[in-house]
C-alpha cells in the first residue's frame, strides 16, 4: 500500500512539472507577475531534477516550451557528475535532439548561459561543437547571431575557418571577404545597397544608422524576409504604405495565425473573413495530420472571458489557443461544436470580455450528450464560483459513473501560486497547453492526470515517447 501511494505521489509530481513546463514561460500572466512565475518554476525544476532525474530529462521529448527545455538542458549539464554513465548517454542524445528543434536564437542564448554558469566539461563542449557543425550556413549565423556565435565558438574551443574567424574576432583585419554575406555586412557600414543583402534583423540596424525611410526600407528588404517576419511586419507595412509585403497565411502555424487574426481590429477581421478562415482551416488540417476525422463526436467549451486577454507579454495568448482549438476540432472530428463562455458563436470575431460562466456552458455541452467534452480555460470559474466543479462532480458520480463521456480540461495558463495549471474538479484530468497543435498528444497525456496513475505506468509512457523522439536521431 505504501509503495502504491508513493508511486501515485511521484506520478503526480512529474505530471505537475510537465504541465508547468508546457505552459509557463517565466513571463507575466493575467493573475501573476514575472517574479512569481520565475520563483515557482525554479522550485519545480529543482524539486523534480533532484528526485526524478531520468524523468526530468525525458520531459525534453514532450511538447514542453523552449524556455523550460533550455532550463532543463542547463541544469542537466551543470550536474553531469551526478548522473550515471547510462543517464549521461541518454541525456546527451535528448539534448542534441532537442537543440535541433529549438530556434537558433534560443540556442545561442542557452550557450551564453552555459558560459556564464562556467559549465565547461568535455561533453558540454562536444554538444556545442556538434550543433554548430550542423548549422546549414555558418556565415549566416555569424551575421545574424554574431555575439552568440562568438560566445559559443570560444567556449566550445572550436576553430572556425580563417575567414569566419577573422569576421567574428578581428572584423577590421580584412578589406574584403570571399563569402558574399560576410562582405555585404562589411560594405553595409558605408554602402546602403549592401543592406538589402543582409538578414532583416541585421539590416534593420543598418537602416536606422543610415536613416533610411521605413517605407523604402520595407519595400526593398522584402525578398529577405522569412515567413514569420512577413506575418509580423504585414500590418506595419500597411501603416507605412509598403504594400508589397504579403504573407502567405496558409503556411503559418495554427496558434500563431490565430494570434495574428486576434490582433486585427474587428472591422479588418470582417473584411478579410474569407482569407483568414481559409488560412486557419488550412493550418488546422496540417496540424491534424493523420488524426483528421478520427476523433469522436466532440463538444468544446472555450473560454473567451476577460482573463483570456493574457498579459502585456502574452497578449491574448489564452484566447488564441481557444480560437485555434475551435478550428482544429473541425479537422479532427466530423461532428464538433464549440460553446464560448460569452455566448458568442463567431470564433473569428472572438474578443476577451466578461466573466467566466464555465458551469453554465458545461451544462449546455453535456446536454448534447457528446462522446468527448473538451474544456479550454484558465480554470477560474466565477459566474457563479464553483459551479463547474459541482456540475462535473455530479455528472461523473451520478449521471455518468461509467465514463461514457470523456471529459478533458486543457489549461493555457500556469498558476504560479499553485505550482500547476488550475484544475476544475478532481475527477477531470487536466493538462497544460501552449499551442493548439499539440492538442491530440496532450489529450493522451491528460489521462495520466486523473489521479490514479502510478509511476510505473507513467514511466512506461515517457520511455515510449523518448524512444520515438530519438528514433531518427
Amino acid at each position: 500500500m505504501e509503495d502504491t501511494r508513493a508511486g501515485l505521489v511521484a506520478a503526480e509530481d512529474v505530471l505537475l512539472f510537465v504541465n508547468a513546463a508546457i505552459t509557463a514561460t517565466g513571463q507575466r500572466e493575467f493573475r501573476s507577475d514575472a517574479a512569481e512565475q520565475h520563483l515557482s518554476l525554479d522550485f519545480l525544476h529543482r524539486y523534480v531534477h533532484g528526485n526524478y532525474r531520468d524523468l526530468y530529462a525525458a520531459a525534453l521529448a514532450l511538447d514542453i516550451n523552449d524556455h523550460n527545455a533550455a532550463r532543463i538542458i542547463l541544469r542537466l549539464l551543470r550536474t553531469a557528475t551526478d548522473a550515471t554513465p547510462e543517464q549521461r548517454t541518454t541525456e546527451g542524445r535528448l539534448i542534441a535532439r532537442r537543440l535541433t528543434h529549438t530556434p537558433p536564437q534560443r540556442v545561442y542564448r542557452l550557450f551564453r548561459d552555459i558560459r556564464a554558469a562556467r559549465i565547461n566539461n568535455r561533453r558540454t563542449r562536444a554538444i556545442m561543437r556538434d550543433w554548430l557543425a550542423h548549422r546549414p550556413d555558418p556565415a549566416f549565423d555569424a551575421v545574424k547571431y554574431r555575439t552568440g556565435m562568438k560566445t559559443a565558438t570560444r567556449h566550445s574551443h572550436l576553430s572556425p575557418t580563417a575567414e569566419l574567424g577573422d569576421f567574428l574576432f578581428e572584423p577590421r583585419r580584412r578589406i574584403r571577404y570571399d563569402h558574399p554575406l560576410l562582405d555585404a555586412y562589411r560594405r553595409a557600414r558605408y554602402e546602403q545597397a549592401a543592406i538589402y543583402e543582409l538578414p532583416f534583423t541585421t539590416a534593420e540596424g543598418f537602416a536606422a544608422k543610415h536613416r533610411i525611410p521605413r517605407r523604402a526600407f520595407l519595400e526593398r528588404i522584402t525578398p529577405r524576409l522569412t515567413r514569420l517576419e512577413r506575418l509580423r511586419l504585414q500590418e506595419s507595412a500597411r501603416t507605412h504604405k509598403a504594400e508589397n509585403i504579403a504573407a502567405d497565411l496558409t503556411t503559418m502555424p495554427l496558434t500563431r495565425l490565430a494570434s495574428y487574426a486576434l490582433a486585427l481590429p474587428l472591422d479588418d477581421r470582417v473584411r478579410r473573413r474569407a482569407e483568414l478562415t481559409t488560412a486557419l482551416r488550412a493550418a488546422a488540417a496540417k496540424a491534424a495530420g493523420s488524426a483528421a476525422g478520427t476523433w469522436p463526436r466532440t463538444v468544446a467549451v472555450l473560454d473567451d472571458s476577460f482573463s483570456a486577454s493574457g498579459s502585456t507579454e502574452k497578449r491574448r495568448r489564452p484566447l488564441a489557443v481557444a480560437v485555434a482549438t475551435h478550428f482544429l476540432l473541425e479537422a479532427l472530428t466530423t461532428s464538433a461544436t464549440s460553446l464560448w463562455t460569452s455566448g458568442r458563436t463567431d470564433a473569428l470575431l472572438a474578443r476577451p470580455y466578461g466573466p467566466t460562466p464555465l458551469g453554465a456552458r458545461i451544462l449546455d455541452a453535456l446536454d448534447r450528450s457528446p462522446d468527448r467534452l473538451l474544456i479550454v480555460s484558465d480554470g477560474w470559474d466565477n459566474a457563479p464560483p464553483g459551479l463547474a466543479a459541482e456540475v462535473l462532480r455530479v455528472w461523473r458520480t451520478r449521471l455518468d459513473p461509467t465514463g461514457r463521456t470523456d471529459v478533458v480540461h486543457l489549461n493555457p495558463v500556469y498558476d504560479a501560486t499553485g505550482f500547476d495549471v488550475r484544475r476544475l474538479a478532481p475527477s477531470v484530468p487536466t493538462a497544460g497547453i501552449r499551442n493548439a497543435e499539440d492538442l491530440p498528444a496532450l489529450v493522451e497525456l491528460a489521462r495520466f492526470a486523473a489521479g490514479h496513475t502510478d509511476l510505473a505506468e507513467l514511466r512506461a509512457h515517457l520511455d515510449t515517447r523518448v524512444r520515438s523522439y530519438l528514433a531518427d536521431d
